[in-house]
C-alpha cells in the first residue's frame, strides 16, 4: 500500500492557506448579515443596491460552500488513507490518487483568488482600445484585440462583455472601442492587460508582403460605486454620432451615441447603447466619473509608494506583450516572461495563462525589497 502521507500533508497545508485568504470565518458573519438583507422584503424598492447585496451573498456564499466542500472532500480522503494503511489494502490508492489529484486541481482554482489583492480587483472593468503606431494595420490590430477579449469572456464564463462604443477606421479595423467588463474580478484580470501590445506579421494590406509592426493600447479602470467626483460641465466635450453594431433601426437612424472628452485629463467615455442621447450621455457621464477617480486615486499611489522609496505598479504605457506571426510564431509577455509558441490560440481568447502569470509576476515583484 502506497503512502499518500506526505501528498496529503500539502494538500492540507494549501487548504489551510485558502481559508487564510478566502477569510472563511469573517465570511460566514457576513453571511448571516447578508441573508437578513436579502430576506428584507423591501430590498428591491432600491434595485441597484438589491443587485449589490445579491452579487455579494452570491460571492459569499460561493466562496464558504466551495471551501467546506473541499474540506469534506479532504477529510475524507484522509480516512480513507488512515484506514486503507492499517489494513494494507492497495486496492484502494487509484481511488486515493484520483481524490487527491482532483482536491490538488479545485485548489489551484482557488488558489488564483490569492493573487487578487488590490482594493478594487473585484469589480467591474471599463476598458478601452485605441489603435497606434501602424496605420491600418494598427486599426485592424486594435479590432483583433477587442476580438480576443470577446472570445476570452466567452470562453471563461461568469464574465459579461458589453461594448460601449466603437470608432471604425477608415479603411479596416478600428480606430478605438470602449467596453464594460462585468464579473467577480473583472478589473483584476483586466489589470493585466494594460499597456501597449505589438503585433508583428506580413501585412495583409501591404501589396508588397512587408513585415509590418503595429500598436495599440489597452486602458483599464475600475468602475467604482458611490463616485465622490465632481466634474465641472465646461471641462467636458460632447460629440455625438450615429451608434454602430446592433440595436435596430433607431440606433442606426439616430446621432444618439454620445462621445465625453475631458478635457483635463484627455479622459474619453463612450455609450451608444442606451436610445436615447440624454440616456447615453447620463451613461458616459457615470463611467467619466469612475475613470477620473481612479486616475485620481493612482496618481495618490504613485506620490505614496515615492515617499516609501518605491516603485508603483501603475500605469498603462509601457510595452507589455508581444505577439508574433512572421517569421515564426511567438506570444511573450514582457513583464512575467511568460511565452507561448502558437498565436492562433491567444488571439481567440486564451489568454487566461499570461493573466495568471502577470499577478503571479506582481505579487513576486511587490514582496522584492527595494534595491
Amino acid at each position: 500500500m502506497r503512502d499518500f502521507t506526505d501528498d496529503l500533508r500539502a494538500l492540507r497545508a494549501r487548504l489551510q492557506e485558502a481559508e487564510s485568504y478566502l477569510k472563511i470565518e469573517p465570511a460566514r458573519a457576513e453571511l448571516k448579515e447578508l441573508e437578513v438583507e436579502v430576506a428584507n422584503p423591501t430590498l428591491w424598492d432600491d434595485q441597484d443596491r438589491a443587485k449589490k447585496i445579491n452579487g455579494q451573498y452570491a460571492n459569499v456564499k460561493g466562496d464558504i460552500e466551495d471551501f467546506d466542500s473541499l474540506s469534506q472532500d479532504m477529510e475524507d480522503v484522509e480516512v480513507l488513507h488512515e484506514l486503507a494503511r492499517e489494513v494494507d489494502d492497495a486496492s484502494q490508492e487509484a481511488d486515493i490518487a484520483e481524490a487527491a489529484t482532483l482536491i490538488g486541481a479545485r485548489l489551484g482554482a482557488l488558489e488564483l483568488r490569492s493573487l487578487f489583492t488590490g482594493p478594487h480587483d473585484e469589480a467591474d472593468a471599463i476598458v478601452q482600445i485605441n489603435a497606434k503606431d501602424g496605420g491600418v494595420d494598427a486599426q485592424d490590430w486594435a479590432n483583433m484585440l477587442l476580438r480576443m477579449y470577446m472570445r476570452w469572456a466567452e470562453r471563461r464564463g461568469g464574465l459579461e462583455l458589453e461594448v460601449e462604443g466603437v470608432s471604425e477606421g477608415a479603411e479596416a479595423g478600428i480606430m478605438s472601442a470602449e467596453f464594460t467588463l462585468k464579473g467577480r474580478y473583472a478589473f483584476g484580470l483586466m489589470s493585466a492587460e494594460r499597456g501597449t501590445h505589438r503585433l508583428v506579421r506580413i501585412s495583409p494590406f501591404d501589396n508588397q508582403g512587408r513585415r509590418q509592426t503595429s500598436f495599440a493600447t489597452v486602458q483599464v479602470w475600475p468602475v467604482l460605486d458611490d463616485v465622490d467626483v465632481e466634474i465641472n460641465e465646461s471641462d467636458v466635450r460632447m460629440e455625438v454620432f450615429r451608434a454602430s453594431g446592433a440595436g435596430g433601426q433607431h440606433i442606426n437612424k439616430t446621432s444618439s451615441a454620445v462621445r465625453l472628452i475631458h478635457e483635463p485629463t484627455g479622459m474619453v467615455s463612450t455609450s451608444q447603447e442606451q436610445r436615447s442621447q440624454l440616456q447615453n450621455r447620463e451613461h458616459a457621464m457615470n463611467r467619466l466619473k469612475a475613470m477620473v477617480a481612479a486616475k485620481i486615486e493612482e496618481e495618490r499611489e504613485v506620490e505614496l509608494a515615492a515617499i516609501a522609496g518605491r516603485t508603483a505598479q501603475v500605469g498603462w504605457g509601457s510595452q507589455i506583450r508581444s505577439y508574433v506571426l512572421q517569421p515564426f510564431q511567438l506570444v511573450k509577455d514582457l513583464r512575467s516572461d511568460y511565452e507561448v509558441g502558437n498565436a492562433a490560440p491567444v488571439l481567440d481568447g486564451d489568454i487566461d495563462q499570461f493573466m495568471e502569470a502577470y499577478l503571479r509576476w506582481k505579487r513576486k515583484t511587490a514582496d522584492e525589497p527595494e534595491s
